[in-house]
């Protein structure tokens, strides 16, 4: 009886006032002024840090595999401050900006660099599988191909929270980008990526959701998607590596395009994925390396082994049968 009344009365009403309440907040959000809100959103960040024990622990942790001796704890620590108030800054501006949709708009607090890659990946046809990394304004990178005037698609699992879901959705979709639910999606995104279109594309956190392999990232076993190189196998898609990066010192952004990724093919199908995807791990290396204060280090990269996956695929089969 306690379950069915979490599940038809307690969870519906959460998710009701959570969507409204970070409506309410996109919402407002544009009428205050943005340098008060940036202001107190980090002073709050700062606050969080320190009481969320938890969280932060398992930044430090995951900086340290990472970096290993490459760095002290206290630029572990610090390191860890930064991103978690960049990351409520870069959500605070993702709130003002929330009816921002032309790349006019865009242009007041973005620099867009490299755009030079896209555009001839783009123009040859064969669809552009952009590889967006979890930089802080990851939300921003997803959507700004298609402000830029891209035709493009998401790929995105549906959130548990279907109202948070609803809100994501209604975001990218409002900037003309067509989100396309993950699951058994594989086919469509093959055809319209054969038509030309972009897709947002990212591989650089850990999901059982994802078929993926155990590759190198900072020198550890990582279980990798390897999506973006067996749809660029299957299509003949370029892949360009894409992220934005915030500017804290004036409160803007760059979104940065790098150079197409040349995908090589080997000798099997599986030794080319394995090949190209640990290409891929190396350039978002570089990237995260670049500005270390900039990634997700809340998210445990490292957290599935292979006894993990193993015991996933044994229940994923005993299901199926």
């Amino acid at each position: 009886m306690a379950s069915k009344f979490k599940v038809y009365v307690i969870r519906p009403v959460r998710n009701f006032l959570i969507y409204h309440l970070l409506y309410l907040m996109f919402v407002f959000g544009r009428f205050m002024p943005r340098k008060l809100l940036l202001w107190w959103h980090g002073c709050l960040a700062k606050l969080a840090y320190v009481l969320l024990k938890k969280t932060r622990n398992s930044v430090i942790k995951n900086l340290q595999t990472a970096f290993g001796s490459e760095k002290s704890e206290d630029e572990y620590y610090s390191i860890g401050k930064r991103m978690f108030v960049s990351l409520s800054k870069t959500f605070t501006d993702y709130m003002i900006f929330w009816k921002l949709k032309t790349r006019e708009q865009f242009s007041r607090y973005f620099k867009f660099v490299g755009e030079e890659n896209l555009k001839a990946a783009y123009e040859r046809g064969n669809g552009v599988l952009c590889m967006v990394t979890h930089t802080l304004g990851w939300e921003f990178s997803a959507i700004l191909p298609p402000v830029m005037g891209y035709k493009s698609m998401g790929a995105s699992s549906r959130i548990h929270n279907p109202a948070l879901n609803r809100l994501m959705i209604q975001s990218r979709e409002s900037r003309g980008m067509a989100n396309i639910t993950r699951d058994h999606s594989y086919d469509i995104l093959v055809e319209r990526l054969k038509q030309g279109e972009c897709l947002i594309i990212m591989i650089d956190q850990d999901t059982l959701k994802a078929r993926g392999e155990f590759l190198q990232f900072f020198g550890k076993e990582a279980y990798t998607p390897i999506g973006c190189a067996r749809l660029a196998m299957a299509t003949g898609a370029a892949i360009v590596p894409m992220h934005t990066i915030r500017n804290d010192a004036d409160d803007t952004y760059e979104f940065r395009i790098l150079p197409e990724i040349p995908f090589v093919q080997k000798s099997t199908e599986l030794e080319t994925l394995r090949y190209n995807t640990q290409i891929h791990n190396d350039v978002i290396e570089q990237i995260i390396r670049e500005h270390p204060e900039q990634w997700v280090w809340m998210h445990d990269r490292w957290k599935t082994t292979p006894e993990d996956l193993r015991r996933h695929l044994e229940n994923k089969r005993r299901n199926q049968g």
